[in-house]
């Protein structure tokens, strides 16, 4: 089983960080030491909630800082999900808020200052921090660089501080004891989204981008410690001083927190996560510690409610570290339950149980940069992952591709593009086909970049009247769409349209495929019309940024005509449209997916019976079938019904009879042992020694791999192995 990177680490942590969140509303060790409680709850408790700032920047906001991968999907996902959170843990406390008074003779103001500041309920403050400082960092990031905004945020956690821990110092200042009166007029703390969360979320967003680490676990855990026992003597000499408002932010906090983040990756990447059963716990674990953190002080209320009518009061409310953990376990039962009941209503269906495609990450991988090192280091993969990436699965592609660096995408229409928008896929998405002008919105919302298709077309997108970014599509000779590419002056006036952001042209070579002398140059005379084209709106001072016409086939037979994108097709899913081409290049590419289903029975059919739709085949003799999991709903060709095609099980090629069904599919098991129900039979790909290729069943099927690929099914499972 194939491992990858995991964050178990930090999801174990998430539920120690509650842990401490509870201890920091309960005070566990006060009946003992007011001392060692100060250190639990008012120091080893305050990495707790900056931990939870760091983990949304790494997720939510590391892609987002780049302005080339920025995508506003993600964010706003984010924050619909923190809001809902939000809601409901407002309607949860607002009973006991009620019970205990808390909103008696609170005005217009206050409740404002309660829903965007402070929360509803004393620890519900975290979701409108959250909230605030997503958006405040997403509003620096449109104008300011990565170091500018930490310089920023720096400064507003500064100014923080000095309205918390530093407090005292502050209000000897009149000037600025004035200043914070009026802040705190605002808000009743510092601790929140403004002046906490943002320096805090960008630290978690660094971490993200980051691809070089410190790889020594032991200097990390030095520097831990020593920053830790910086961060603790701090607290303590201002506990000493009495100079503390509030005791939520120290100066060596930050430090304190990039060391720890920073040991906690590291550890993840030396104990690499097995795919099976890690997500699930992951997300198992994530929701318990949403729900402790939302949850505890219900807890609270319950553990002493319990402990008065019991007559308890002395053994779990008095007793302060029995009183932790009373509403500690409460806490946890009740979040388990929860994570569990809202697991099983969110998993996904048993991977693999009916018929899949496995996706081989490293091959991807592989095809990325044998293809890259084919093109100029100024030429940018724009890979096709129209169709569903060729029938492989476009999120999942596009996923692996950006974290592979690859940051444009083309795709054939609009409604694909505004797919992978919503699944949260940022960089450049090109629509490589006709988009209708009722559709012209979806444009601007989801940030799509639209082919001009001839200069009529371009019209009609300037006359929407607002802007929208485009690659101009030029016509060489395969006289499909674009404006031709002798006619200068229409194209040259698409540039000069108003509303119209040109950062691309284009053109397709049509017959780059045949190594014929005739369509090479027929191919060459298309590169040649679409170089003087560029020149002549060269000398214009109208020539787009962009310029691209390489293919596949382009990129293999052609590399020298690169441009500054090659739209990688097929090639880039480690076939090519013919077996000739597939084996020609199979020393330098690498298939990525596998197509594969279960055996759902196993039955002796007699001889003389008949089996399948039309009782096309008959048993010359007792003959062991198999009713394999799949049919041509699921994009399997019908043409290899019959003994066409076959399927692997076992390592033994087994012969499709009868016709193929729309979900279900005959095969001859008669020689191959120990076949049950629940086995795997391979489609595409490999078993034992042998292989079948997607190209052996284009062949058998009389068409090319462009089309098998493209034609799999949506029902299929698509799994990243």
């Amino acid at each position: 089983m194939r491992e990858k990177q995991s964050y178990a680490g930090l999801d174990r942590f998430r539920i120690f960080a509650a842990f401490l969140v509870v201890a920091i509303h309960t005070s566990p060790f006060m009946s003992y030491s007011k001392t060692a409680d100060f250190f639990f709850t008012k120091v080893l408790g305050r990495i707790a909630v900056p931990f939870f700032f760091m983990v949304t920047g790494q997720f939510v906001l590391a892609e987002y800082m780049d302005p080339q991968k920025r995508s506003a999907g993600r964010i706003t996902g984010y924050l619909k999900k923190i809001a809902l959170l939000y809601v409901i843990a407002v309607l949860i406390y607002m009973p006991p808020g009620i019970y205990a008074g808390h909103y008696q003779n609170t005005g217009l103001t206050d409740w404002l200052r309660m829903v965007l500041f402070d929360g509803t309920f004393y620890h519900l403050w975290y979701f409108p921090a959250c909230i605030l400082g997503v958006s405040v960092v997403c509003g620096m990031g449109r104008f300011l660089k990565m170091p500018q905004m930490f310089v920023a945020a720096g400064a507003l956690y500064l100014a923080g501080l000095c309205g918390d821990s530093y407090y005292g110092l502050v209000r000897e200042v009149p000037a600025a004891a004035s200043l914070y009166e009026m802040l705190f007029s605002v808000f009743s703390y510092t601790r929140n989204g403004i002046f906490l969360a943002p320096l805090f979320l960008l630290l978690g967003a660094l971490a993200g981008r980051r691809t070089k680490r410190m790889e020594n676990i032991r200097l990390l855990r030095v520097l831990l410690a020593l920053s830790f026992l910086a961060m603790t003597e701090e607290a303590f000499v201002l506990r000493h001083f009495k100079l503390q408002r509030h005791d939520s932010m120290y100066a060596a906090l930050p430090v304190v927190m990039y060391f720890l983040y920073e040991a906690l990756l590291l550890s993840d990447r030396r104990k690499p996560e097995r795919r099976r059963g890690g997500r699930g716990k992951s997300a198992f674990l994530r929701t318990a510690a949403t729900w402790i953190y939302i949850l505890h002080p219900l807890m609270i209320i319950a553990v002493r409610g319990v402990a008065k009518k019991a007559g308890l009061e002395a053994l779990f409310v008095e007793n302060s570290l029995l009183h932790y953990l009373a509403v500690l376990a409460g806490s946890c039962i009740v979040s388990f339950m929860i994570a569990l009941l809202l697991q099983g209503r969110k998993d996904e269906p048993f991977e693999k149980g009916r018929a899949w495609i496995e996706l081989d990450q490293d091959a991807l991988s592989h095809n990325v940069a044998a293809l890259r090192a084919m093109l100029p280091e100024t030429c940018r993969l724009m890979p096709a992952v129209k169709a569903d990436a060729y029938g492989h699965g476009a999120k999942l592609v596009a996923e692996q591709l950006r974290r592979l660096g690859v940051d444009a995408f083309c795709v054939a229409c609009a409604q694909e593009g505004v797919a992978l928008r919503r699944q949260g896929i940022s960089g450049e998405i090109l629509i490589l086909g006709y988009t209708h002008p009722k559709q012209f919105g979806l444009l601007r919302r989801y940030r799509l970049t639209q082919t001009v298709v001839d200069h009529h077309y371009a019209m009609q997108l300037n006359r929407y009247g607002r802007n929208i970014h485009v690659h101009i599509g030029v016509d060489t000779g395969m006289h499909r769409l674009g404006e031709r590419s002798e006619n200068v002056e229409q194209i040259a006036s698409v540039c000069r349209m108003k509303h119209l952001v040109v950062d691309g042209m284009f053109t397709h070579l049509c017959v780059s495929d045949s190594d014929r002398r005739q369509e090479q140059e027929y191919t060459r005379s298309q590169a040649k019309a679409f170089y003087q084209l560029s020149d002549q709106l060269r000398e214009m001072g109208l020539l787009p940024p962009g310029i691209h016409m390489q293919a596949s086939y382009g990129i293999l037979n052609y590399p020298d005509l690169a441009g500054d994108y090659a739209r990688v097709g097929i090639a880039l899913y480690g076939v090519l449209s013919t077996q000739e081409d597939t084996h020609k290049w199979q020393d330098t590419l690498r298939p990525v997916l596998s197509l594969k289903a279960r055996v759902a029975t196993v039955r002796t059919l007699y001889q003389g019976e008949s089996a399948g739709y039309g009782l096309q085949f008959t048993a010359k003799q007792d003959t062991q079938i198999a009713t394999i999991a799949i049919g041509y709903a699921d994009g399997l060709p019908r043409a290899l019904s019959g003994g066409a095609g076959s399927v692997l099980i076992r390592g033994q090629r087994a012969p499709i009879i009868g016709r193929i069904c729309m979900d279900q599919t005959l095969v001859d098991v008669s020689g191959i042992d120990r076949v049950r129900a629940g086995d795997t039979a391979v489609l595409i790909g490999r078993s034992g020694e042998q292989e079948l290729s997607v190209c052996e069943m284009a062949v058998a099927a009389g068409t090319i791999t462009n089309e098998i690929l493209s034609r799999m099914g949506a029902r299929l499972e698509r799994v990243v192995v």
